[in-house]
């Protein structure tokens, strides 16, 4: 069953991520500079002077929050925040988008231009207080995801419609050159954010089909689940068990009743505990 879990709309919800040690969701509002929780049942949410696009938490009070000028790190509690370093400050043209934490403790975290300018977009990965570019030329970045052997590394560009993996060598760093896990040109698709399941399964949200896919770890279709927003955005796993799957989506240039908001429902599969950022 598809069930609302938070009805206020989002103008471009991003990044939901389930913080496994205060047990509660979390994701952002992009383009209206918000963090989005709800506790016991209440709404809750943290405003912000950029837009804010992605976190990773590090411990049971903070969270690492990509903005469009830096990464920082923010107490939930005392709702104090500090730089830990820019990323791509110096860039007017850009903003942060997709990002997740890897199961060595880094936090990858792609930008694209505000206007989606082609090529203006790269994917870094901040690792004990390092933050290196790993690519370059992407006009969307999305679907950031991990294996759960910690092998492999999924990305996307929306853009040209294609997602891609790359090995990670001991420190997760990747190595080599990216291959083709799937091209979804020909299905008309458009990955957004992306999620890897127990079972090394990746979880796909597609913009403006409505749904979220499953793949296999060769890239074959394994499912699907439909929702009532067409501009699906990204999934993630949470709950008690690890099998209840949240999906963020975006209300960017529709009037519908359903977009924009916030969604769960069970699945037969659990997902991965989200991995801890070390700083």
């Amino acid at each position: 069953m598809i069930e609302i879990f938070d009805d206020r709309r989002c103008e471009v919800g991003e990044g939901p991520l389930w913080h496994p040690e205060r047990r509660q969701l979390f994701w952002l509002d992009i383009l209206n500079k918000r963090l989005m929780s709800n506790e016991d049942g209440a709404p809750k949410s943290w405003q912000f002077d950029e837009y804010v696009s992605a976190a990773g938490w590090v411990s049971e009070t903070e969270l690492l929050i990509a903005s469009a000028s830096m990464l920082f790190l923010f107490d939930l509690d005392a709702e104090t925040s500090r730089k830990l370093v820019d990323l791509e400050a110096d860039n007017p043209v850009t903003r942060s988008n997709d990002g997740r934490a890897d199961p060595k403790g880094g936090f990858w975290i792609g930008t694209m231009g505000f206007n989606a300018e082609p090529g203006a977009g790269s994917i870094y990965r901040y690792y004990k207080g390092e933050l290196r570019k790993l690519f370059g030329d992407i006009t969307v970045t999305n679907a950031i995801c991990f294996s759960p052997d910690g092998r492999t590394a999924y990305f996307a560009d929306t853009d040209k419609q294609l997602l891609q993996q790359i090995a990670l060598d001991e420190e997760g760093w990747p190595t080599g050159t990216p291959a083709l896990f799937r091209d979804f040109s020909e299905e008309g698709l458009f990955p957004d954010g992306a999620v890897v399941d127990s079972e090394g399964f990746l979880w796909n949200a597609q913009w403006q089909a409505g749904r979220v896919a499953r793949y296999a770890p060769d890239g074959g279709f394994a499912g699907e689940v439909s929702f009532p927003a067409s501009q699906t955005t990204c999934p993630a796993f949470g709950g008690p068990d690890m099998q209840t799957l949240f999906v963020t989506s975006a209300a960017l240039d529709l009037s519908g009743e359903s977009d924009g908001k916030t969604w769960t429902t069970r699945v037969g599969v659990r997902g991965q505990t989200e991995h801890r950022v070390i700083l």
